[in-house]
């Protein structure tokens, strides 16, 4: 396993060639020069946060996003975050990718603390219960039952022939 500074050779290397290694870096031609970048950047969100508050950034930002989904369509606007996921997961590598997801939710569980952020799980699942329907959600949570570590539970479905009724997974308007 390569080491801290290997790593960070490997990062200062691509970043030589053009490629953004940290978030936020983009246009910095060295590791430390994205990390620096990243961080003025962090810094003057956070700056813009504290003169708009909490609720006017958050709109800001959704309207920004409403914005770019308008021009790109709406299939183009989730094959960009399809291809965004994707890219950063090259970077970090498959453990990487997980890890990063897993800290996370770990930041998330802190900040809310345990109670605010099961309470937050339990609300996103009804929710979206509500949108599927009570069949449709557990014809869902049929197939996602069947996920292991080695196979999604597409894969499991595919290879063995595993009936799921996917006309059940509509949302409803």
């Amino acid at each position: 396993m390569a080491s801290g500074q290997e790593k960070r050779s490997e990062l200062d290397a691509k970043a030589k060639q053009g490629e953004t290694v940290v978030p936020g870096g983009t246009g910095g031609k060295s590791l430390e020069a994205q990390e620096h970048l990243a961080e003025g950047r962090s810094k003057g969100g956070q700056t813009r946060k504290e003169q708009l508050g909490t609720e006017g950034y958050q709109e800001t930002g959704s309207k920004g996003g409403q914005a770019r989904k308008e021009q790109l369509g709406t299939e183009g606007y989730k094959e960009m975050g399809s291809k965004g996921g994707e890219a950063r997961k090259e970077q970090l590598g498959t453990e990487g990718y997980k890890e990063m997801g897993s800290k996370g939710g770990e930041a998330r569980k802190e900040q809310l603390g345990t109670e605010g952020y099961k309470e937050m799980g339990s609300k996103g699942g009804e929710a979206r219960k509500e949108q599927m329907g009570t069949e449709g959600y557990k014809e869902m949570g049929r197939k996602v039952g069947l996920s292991t570590n080695e196979k999604s539970g597409q894969e499991r479905v595919e290879e063995e022939g595993i009936k799921i009724d996917e006309s059940k997974y509509r949302t409803k308007t």
